[in-house]
């Protein structure tokens, strides 16, 4: 498995389960069956609402001898309810019992956007905070103790676009480790990964296989189905792929790390197997050509009427 490495030695597999809308009930055997195949990356978030049923899973693969804590990367993500400094570590810890560990190798702010103590998701602009009432800068500070407490070894961000990381970078003590955004061959975010490299920051990408998990009824009209495209499926054919595994090979090949979301367990393997596939130049550089600037995720559920967020400002 490839590895992300950071500044202290240590190492993140390249390939993790993501376990957005992992459905309760299924998420558990999920975890349980990708241990078993060899995933040792485990992408989580509050706000899934499924983390004791992770935390279950994972305390029971330990248990048994299937894996040592030490072998596991584990991230999650800081909810947008929780961005006040005196609400960093109390929500860290729910997170940490939840998962039933002691540190998570990862701590994410899940977006650059805060909402009042309380509110899950928002349904107008009084449910929302501006960046300039609570500035990221305090999050990022009551971040940073974790880590001096040992709560977690490495801290990032989720959804930051450019400008937003350049500013935190210009008031962090401890750098962001990671950027976690949606990232595919319709949505290659170019620009962001070179000043991401430019600057010591990984990216994550999620969503890497476009959004095939969701239903019909959820999808906009004309939602481009991104394993259905002919080039994808060309490459697909020609080297002996799926196309999940192509995408998630070109990502791989591109230096970020993936984090796609199956409760299949043929599936989990799949993407896996996508890990040891191989892309001719010629594949990635039909691949690049395929830059939409689409997003599946666009976060226009943050924009409310009179709310301090616009769709400019968010992807800035």
């Amino acid at each position: 498995m490839k590895t992300l490495r950071f500044d202290n030695g240590a190492e993140m597999p390249m390939l993790g389960l993501g376990t957005w809308n992992a459905p309760p009930g299924e998420v558990g055997a999920a975890v349980t069956a990708a241990l078993q195949l060899g995933y040792r990356h485990i992408d989580c978030a509050a706000i899934y609402g499924n983390e004791a049923e992770i935390g279950e899973a994972v305390a029971g693969a330990i248990r048994s001898g299937l894996v040592r804590r030490d072998e596991l990367w584990i991230t999650s993500k800081l909810w947008n309810n929780a961005h006040a400094a005196e609400d960093v570590g109390p929500a860290l810890e729910r997170t940490l019992a939840d998962l039933q560990l002691d540190h998570l190798d990862l701590y994410l702010i899940h977006w650059p956007v805060a909402f009042r103590p309380g509110v899950v998701m928002p349904e107008s602009a009084a449910d929302l905070v501006s960046l300039e009432t609570l500035p990221i800068a305090a999050t990022w500070a009551a971040m940073e103790a974790a880590v001096d407490g040992g709560l977690c070894r490495h801290i990032g961000v989720s959804n930051f676009g450019m400008a937003t990381l350049y500013s935190l970078l210009g008031q962090a003590r401890i750098r962001p480790a990671m950027n976690q955004v949606e990232l595919h061959p319709y949505l290659q975010q170019k620009g962001l990964f070179a000043f991401c490299e430019a600057h010591g920051v990984h990216l994550t990408g999620y969503s890497p296989l476009g959004t095939p998990g969701l239903p019909p009824q959820m999808r906009p009209p004309g939602q481009p189905v991104l394993l259905e495209d002919p080039t994808i499926t060309a490459i697909a054919t020609r080297r002996g792929l799926t196309p999940a595994q192509v995408v998630l090979g070109w990502a791989l090949q591109r230096g970020t790390a993936v984090i796609p979301k199956s409760v299949s367990p043929a599936r989990l393997a799949e993407n896996l197997a996508a890990a040891e596939a191989e892309l001719a130049p010629e594949d990635m550089e039909a691949i690049e050509a395929l830059d939409r600037c689409h997003r599946f995720i666009d976060g226009s559920f943050w924009v409310k009427p009179g709310g301090p967020y616009t769709l400019e400002t968010l992807w800035a």
